[in-house]
């Protein structure tokens, strides 16, 4: 595996592998990482090593420079996984976002981690996973199903749950999954919503710059065997995952999810409901704690600079909270 210049320019780096999941499939996904050029040579920290993988939301890739830097001043090397049929990793003739069950990515996220362990120093390595929307899920249910591997888990504006409630989730997956069997790729007629792209993209009325081959403005098509791999997934959560890790979970105070654009927009979620996402957090594990960031977008760290500072803010205080923590305490009572 070769490390090469990324899209990102100086101090980011990206390798292409390939995984094979368990259905004997494999498939390609692409390790990012932070390389901040320091002056002179410091050595390692003695001990045990601290490291951050970032996993992007449906229909996105990681380009966030900002959040790496973050990670990197809190005292973590910094990776970010494109997953297969996004971004970085989209293939010719594959169909864009598309999975038909959230393990089929397991065996890149394991296959990363295990990069980034050979990446330095032979140490003892603390793992914090973060997640963004559909990337917080598939996060979740990962950490749900590797017990013992990551440390922490961050998770940021997690899909958790459809809108509204249980209910909803389940009357929809009564729809989609005979669809879903019959036809997997077939796309799914759904209105078109770009107004949270509106608030994000330099193209429109946000300050990120974006690669809109690999974050249209309308998202990739909905497929019937996707969605219906989400809401399998919703229901897992709902049953409990049980994670014993100490979980994060960062939303906005707010959501607008209107057919037709307003301004609150810009202030708020307007891909999710962010009151359930808050109820739904519970069922992660015991260790749960909620941040509602006011005028926060969906995804928290692309909010306006005020309102992703005091995000960074609450982020650093668990990160040392936790991580500083971390195996300090060997269970004896005083």
């Amino acid at each position: 595996m070769e490390w090469q210049s990324d899209i990102l320019g100086a101090d980011f780096e990206s390798c292409a592998f390939d995984a094979t999941g368990s259905d004997g499939v494999t498939r390609t996904a692409t390790l990012v990482r932070f390389v901040p050029r320091k002056d002179g040579n410091p050595s390692p920290p003695a001990g045990r090593r601290r490291a951050a993988m970032f996993l992007h939301g449906w229909s996105d890739y990681f380009f966030n420079t900002e959040l790496a830097r973050f990670w990197d001043r809190q005292g973590f090397e910094f990776f970010a996984l494109d997953m297969h049929n996004h971004g970085r990793s989209l293939q010719p003739d594959t169909h864009g976002g598309y999975v038909a069950d959230l393990e089929n990515y397991d065996a890149e996220i394991g296959t990363a981690i295990e990069m980034i362990s050979a990446s330095g120093p032979q140490a003892p390595l603390s793992l914090a996973l973060m997640g963004h929307s559909t990337g917080g899920l598939v996060a979740a249910l990962w950490v749900s199903r590797h017990p013992g591997v990551a440390s922490q888990l961050v998770l940021n504006s997690p899909w958790l749950e459809m809108h509204g409630s249980t209910l909803v989730r389940r009357a929809a997956w009564a729809m989609v999954e005979p669809l879903a069997r019959l036809r997997p790729e077939a796309v799914l007629r759904l209105p078109e919503r770009g107004f949270y792209w509106r608030s994000i993209s330099s193209s429109a009325e946000g300050e990120w710059s974006l690669d809109d081959n690999y974050r249209p403005p309308m998202a990739f098509p909905v497929r019937a065997a996707w969605l219906s791999a989400v809401l399998a997934g919703h229901a897992k959560v709902a049953r409990g995952l049980g994670i014993d890790i100490p979980i994060l979970v960062m939303i906005s105070g707010a959501s607008e999810n209107g057919l037709v654009w307003n301004e609150a927009m810009r202030s708020t979620d307007a891909v999710l409901d962010v009151n359930v996402i808050a109820t739904r957090a519970l069922s992660l594990g015991r260790s749960v704690s909620v941040e509602r960031i006011d005028g926060a977008l969906h995804d928290v760290f692309l909010s306006r600079a005020e309102v992703r500072a005091d995000a960074y803010r609450r982020l650093a205080r668990w990160i040392h909270g936790y991580a500083a923590a971390d195996g300090d305490f060997d269970g004896e009572l005083p």
